[in-house]
């Protein structure tokens, strides 16, 4: 069972995110979009981001994963730049993407920004990507520490999007699914304010519907400032056809 849900947060007035997942005849795919843009520019960039990518890949013989997928985010990546360079309401939106391509206990993960990408095995999460993000590169520079970024100001600045330019940077990851128990996708609505000791906690004590709302309810108790994100899906290849969303 798929678990799927976005939540506007206590403080912002729009979700500018976009969640969605398709499955197909012998893969799966997971998509999570985090929008930015004045107006509602960002909710469009993200709508896109998500319904291009599902669109393409359902299209698709699946034959090299990591290639289809990479041209998915290609095609959603020109589709809002031209957007915004030929519409003044939408200019200079963008928004992040994290998408899971699952087939036959292989997992390809691509991601732009930060939304991340964790598995949950039975000793703990992992992340899987890495955030294109201001506070990320002061971490790996040393000039701040881990502790130091979890705090820091400006951890919301990204420093790659899609829709920003004509062409995007998109960073590829393969994974194997034998001993993961269940994969989550969420904005950093969730994993500002989640830690990843109670994404595990919440995870191995729900199925995943519930997991999503419990990991949406806690991020709101501690202030909900920025919308809220998430889908949690079956690890080690098991089937995701009975889902629920919201």
């Amino acid at each position: 069972m798929v678990g799927i849900l976005s939540d506007v947060g206590k403080v912002r007035k729009l979700n500018e995110d976009f969640a969605d997942f398709y499955n197909g005849k012998d893969l799966n795919l997971y998509v999570i979009a985090d929008g930015m843009g004045g107006h509602n520019a960002g909710e469009v960039a993200s709508k896109i981001a998500v319904e291009t990518t599902i669109s393409h890949i359902k299209s698709k013989d699946m034959e090299d994963m990591e290639k289809d997928l990479l041209e998915a985010i290609n095609l959603a990546n020109e589709k809002i730049y031209k957007l915004s360079r030929s519409n003044n309401e939408f200019g200079g939106m963008g928004t992040t993407i994290t998408a899971c391509l699952v087939k036959n206990m292989k997992m390809v993960v691509a991601n732009v920004g930060d939304s991340g990408c964790y598995v949950v095995k039975y000793d703990g999460v992992s992340k899987i990507t890495k955030d294109h993000s201001l506070v990320q590169q002061l971490v790996d520079e040393g000039s701040i520490t881990e502790d130091e970024a979890a705090i820091h100001p400006n951890k919301n600045i990204i420093t790659r999007a899609l829709g920003t330019n004509l062409s995007v940077k998109v960073d590829l990851f393969q994974v194997d699914l034998k001993d993961v128990n269940r994969v989550i996708l969420c904005t950093d609505g969730l994993s500002n304010g989640v830690s990843t000791d109670e994404m595990y906690d919440i995870i191995m004590n729900n199925n995943n519907m519930n997991a999503c709302k419990q990991l949406i309810e806690l991020s709101n108790l501690r202030g909900g400032r920025d919308n809220i994100s998430v889908i949690v899906f079956e690890g080690e290849g098991k089937d995701d056809r009975d889902h629920a969303r919201e």
